[in-house]
């Protein structure tokens, strides 16, 4: 019969939708588990956006902040060999707390240096996936659990967007916060949590599916005219008996409702006047920037955003990729955060990087290899910029924080990271653990970084 999906298609369906986060996760959703919906969630007046950049490849921490003198910087140095940076090269930074070293930034991240000057700007050292504080001792004799597949750029990824690095994940973290949030943003049509990074496992939620926008504008029905939109309306909008037609079809017509909302909304937002780089990632934030703008219209008071870059394996030629690298890096978070500025709303915007892992202290060959932990920046009105957080490592191979390859044992995980984010964003305390199911384990569920 013409109207029945066989089993092993029923099963490869479902699995993608559940996995990738395609456009059947709301339909579907009714058979799933709803508790976190149901969740009583204050109501809100204000608003807040969480914006992520996704670092695919593994950024190498090593050379984006770097101890500047004396027998540190000598270590780093001898560690890094053809990797390491110029002592006069660093763009020097003063911590206002400081732990007794001298820091530079890598000499590609000047706009960060002056934000972190102005205390808009904060850093966490060493912060990686974990499935409990772990030391060296318990690493090197097996005797504690790890995350699976260290050093799997997949694997990892997956782990530092769904917080969940034990179990099959289905969903990820802004999802689950997206879940809970979801009746702060009432009568709004377009989804909480929307992607310029493509398809992310970071924004699936069990009720609430990315939206996936372009740097242009919304995905709509291109090539078409309105009144072939329209024959396709007036087709999907018959009767349909078979469920997973029926669903197809509601989702196609809210998707086409949604592309002239967004296409409107955008339209009729105030101008962003703020100057982006012509690069991959200052279009994508160029792109959030117009959606923050036309929050208003789209009756917004809480959105997710998703952006993404990658080429961050540098196993080759890392001097020259890596400084191109976090110069686009650098430049497109000082536009977005002026474009908040302008727009009056910098304290209710926190923008985050986010990445696989980090890289090994020694070079392999003119690269490095994957690490484990990182460091990673937090820029914002409500950030408590112009500081370090976390524990930066000792950088001597087989030294106090190193698995014996140079690969540094995070002392931050990304659960106490992430929660910090979620708890300013609104999630609340009684609901962390729904969030982050590992939060318990860890000291710090709330690392201070945030206002």
């Amino acid at each position: 019969m013409t109207d029945q999906i066989p089993l092993s298609s029923r099963r490869d369906f479902l699995r993608q939708t559940a996995c990738a986060a395609l456009t059947t996760t709301g339909i579907l959703s009714t058979v799933w588990d709803l508790r976190m919906v149901n969740a009583a969630v204050p109501a809100v007046n204000d608003y807040k956006a969480l914006v992520c950049i996704f670092l695919y490849g593994g950024n190498d921490g090593n050379n984006l902040l770097v101890p500047r003198s004396g027998a540190d910087y000598a270590g780093y140095a001898g560690a890094r060999n053809v990797l390491a940076l110029p002592q006069s090269s660093l763009l020097p930074i003063t911590p206002a707390v400081s732990d007794g070293r001298d820091y530079g930034l890598h000499p590609s991240c000047a706009q960060l240096q002056s934000l972190f000057s102005q205390g808009k700007l904060a850093i966490l050292s060493n912060v990686g996936t974990l499935l409990a504080p772990l030391t060296r001792a318990q690493f090197l004799a097996g005797s504690a659990a790890v995350p699976s597949q260290l050093f799997s750029h997949n694997d990892q990824a997956i782990q530092w967007q769904t917080s969940i690095p034990d179990a099959e994940p289905r969903t990820g973290w802004g999802g689950r916060c997206a879940d809970l949030l979801a009746s702060v943003n009432e009568g709004s049509q377009i989804s909480m949590s929307v992607s310029l990074g493509g398809v992310n496992l970071f924004e699936v939620g069990e009720s609430v599916q990315q939206y996936h926008v372009s740097t242009s504008g919304s995905v709509g029905l291109t090539g078409l005219s309105a009144g072939q939109i329209q024959t396709m309306r007036d087709l999907i909008g018959q009767e349909h008996v078979n469920l997973f037609e029926h669903s197809q079809a509601q989702l196609m017509n809210r998707a086409i409702e949604n592309d002239a909302l967004l296409t409107a909304a955008l339209a009729g937002a105030p101008a962003v006047n703020t100057a982006f780089p012509g690069t991959q990632l200052g279009e994508q934030l160029r792109m959030v920037a117009r959606l923050i703008s036309a929050r208003n219209g789209l009756s917004m008071k809480r959105q997710i955003f998703f952006c993404a870059v990658g080429g961050y394996d540098t196993h080759g030629d890392q001097l020259n990729g890596h400084a191109q690298l976090l110069q686009e890096l650098s430049g497109a978070m000082s536009a977005f955060h002026n474009s908040t500025v302008e727009m009056g709303i910098s304290s209710q915007v926190t923008t985050f990087t986010a990445s696989d892992f980090g890289r090994t202290l020694p070079c392999n060959g003119l690269g490095s290899d994957h690490g484990w932990g990182g460091h990673q920046l937090i820029l914002g009105g409500a950030v408590r910029g112009g500081r370090l957080y976390g524990t930066y490592p000792t950088l001597v191979v087989d030294g106090p924080n190193d698995t014996g390859l140079g690969r540094w044992i995070p002392t931050t995980s990304v659960d106490e990271y992430s929660a910090t984010l979620a708890r300013w964003f609104g999630v609340p305390a009684s609901d962390m653990t729904t969030v982050f199911p590992n939060l318990g384990r860890f000291a710090q569920p709330d690392l201070g970084f945030m206002l």
